[in-house]
């Protein structure tokens, strides 16, 4: 892209369909304003991508004391600093053309990242803190702190990964099925089988765990696989303006049920249950909540791809 071409705001976004309330009037915003500022520098997407990880990472350490609020609160600015740049790479992206397949999976596995330093960080807190509702019982936290923080970590990863898979599938049929970032294991699969671990080993060390996350999202979508293959073997040359209509139009009322596992949704519990000192509760948010809501959108997004199959 010509960087002398004008360029609005809803330019910078993959789509306003997948972008929720906070990021239409926060995040994205303030991310376009510096992804303008840095259109002429040699400032690439994928080094902001590097960047936002050291930024919040830093900014979940700072969750440690549990007995200083202020520096809690510091790195809850840090993390949401983080998120401004997730979104700058990818504005960045597309406001300047600058694209590649590793600084997809790159920006996908940024925030995991985050969230993995954010467990490390409550359980070292609730080790060596004090619990204002467990003491007060005579109970203190252990090593198992780790395992419920696993099962946490797990969940997520999960949630995250769904969450991602639907909103590319949007863009897909937004896109008419041709051209988008929406793939399949058995594509990223050759992509991994092309490259060689001498040459290029870290595109191939990414690739291959995008494999496993791409297998791991086909395998909880049987009805969305049978339509997805459905409409390709049907449509070669692209989805029909009928088709995406339908998909469009289903999909949508998925939204905010989706938006429920975003990073605006989680960081609004993290700093509730940093403020209330009761960190824990994240745990519990993510393992009691989300998981038995993960069941219901997937349930709810295969039974919707069920109903258009026949349509």
């Amino acid at each position: 892209m010509n960087i002398q071409q004008p360029i609005t705001f809803k330019d910078s976004l993959k789509s306003w369909d997948t972008e929720n309330w906070l990021d239409r009037v926060f995040y994205r915003p303030v991310g376009f304003q510096i992804a303008l500022l840095l259109r002429s520098t040699p400032v690439t997407p994928n080094i902001i991508t590097i960047i936002s990880i050291f930024v919040g990472v830093f900014g979940c350490v700072l969750f440690y004391p549990d007995d200083n609020l202020a520096i809690n609160l510091l790195g809850f600015v840090f993390l949401v600093f983080a998120n401004i740049l997730d979104c700058v790479d990818g504005q960045l992206a597309r406001i300047t053309g600058i694209k590649s397949k590793i600084g997809r999976i790159l920006d996908g596995f940024c925030g995991d990242i985050w969230f993995l330093t954010f467990y490390t960080t409550i359980c070292l807190r609730l080790i060596h803190g004090n619990d204002r509702v467990l003491s007060a019982y005579g109970y203190e936290w252990g090593w198992w702190a780790f395992l419920i923080a696993l099962v946490s970590a797990y969940s997520h990863f999960n949630q995250a990964a769904m969450v991602d898979y639907y909103k590319t599938l949007h863009l897909h049929f937004l896109k008419g099925g041709k051209n988008s970032e929406f793939e399949d294991a058995d594509s990223v699969k050759r992509n991994f089988q092309s490259l060689d671990w001498k040459k290029e080993p870290v595109s191939k060390f990414f690739l291959k765990l995008y494999h496993i996350y791409t297998m791991n999202q086909e395998r909880r979508t049987p009805e969305l696989q049978r339509y997805i293959k459905h409409l390709h073997k049907t449509y070669p040359d692209g989805f029909p303006e009928e088709r995406i209509a339908e998909f469009r139009a289903e999909s949508l009322k998925m939204m905010p049920l989706l938006d429920s596992f975003t990073f605006n949704a989680r960081s609004i519990v993290m700093l509730v249950t940093l403020l209330l000192d009761i960190e824990w509760l994240y745990f519990v948010c993510e393992i009691v909540i989300l998981n038995p809501l993960l069941s219901f959108a997937i349930h709810r997004h295969e039974k919707m791809c069920y109903g258009l199959n026949r349509l």
